[in-house]
Formats: structure tokens, sequence, C-alpha cells
């Protein structure tokens, strides 16, 4: 599996903060988890580690992945790969 680049994670970041503003069920979720405003949205949604806490948001609840990959032709794979290219998103070696 070949490991995304940021700028291809961002993009998915981006497509995947557009799905969630479109969702009116979903978006209010998203702010009350994050604490997020829609001014928030507006003014960072072009920054790596706001679009890293809209993946994160995302990755809690496979129902939410899957919605967002079939609505965009992504592979179920493709937000998580896009999670570890953006900062924060490095695995974690607990030895």
């Amino acid at each position: 599996m070949t490991p995304l680049t940021q700028d291809s994670a961002e993009v998915l970041a981006i497509e995947a903060l557009s799905w969630l503003v479109g969702n009116d069920d979903l978006l209010p979720v998203f702010l009350g988890a994050t604490g997020a405003t829609e001014g928030d949205i507006r003014q960072r949604a072009k920054d790596p580690e706001f679009l890293a806490s809209v993946l994160d948001f995302l990755l809690m609840d496979d129902a939410w992945i899957q919605a967002f990959c079939a609505s965009e032709d992504y592979g179920p794979d493709f937000p998580v790969r896009a999670r570890a290219a953006l900062p924060g998103g490095a695995d974690v070696n607990w030895t």
C-alpha cells in the first residue's frame, strides 16, 4: 500500500469536510465533538491540523467512513491513509 502525500491527504480531508458540511445530521455532531464553529470551518479549511481533526472525527465510526467513501468513490482505507499523512498521524510506536 503506497502512502499518500500530505497534499493528497489534504485534498481528501477537504472533500471529507465538504461532505460533513453537506450532512445536516452529522455536521452538528462534528461541531459539538470538536468544539469548532462554522466560522472555524471557513477559516481553517486549508489548515492541515484542522483537516486532521476532520478525519479523526470521521474515523470514529465505520458507518461515517463507509458513507463518505461511497459518496466520493474512495476505497475504505483511504481516510486512514490520509490521516497518517497529516500532522500527528504517524503510527504510534509503543516499544
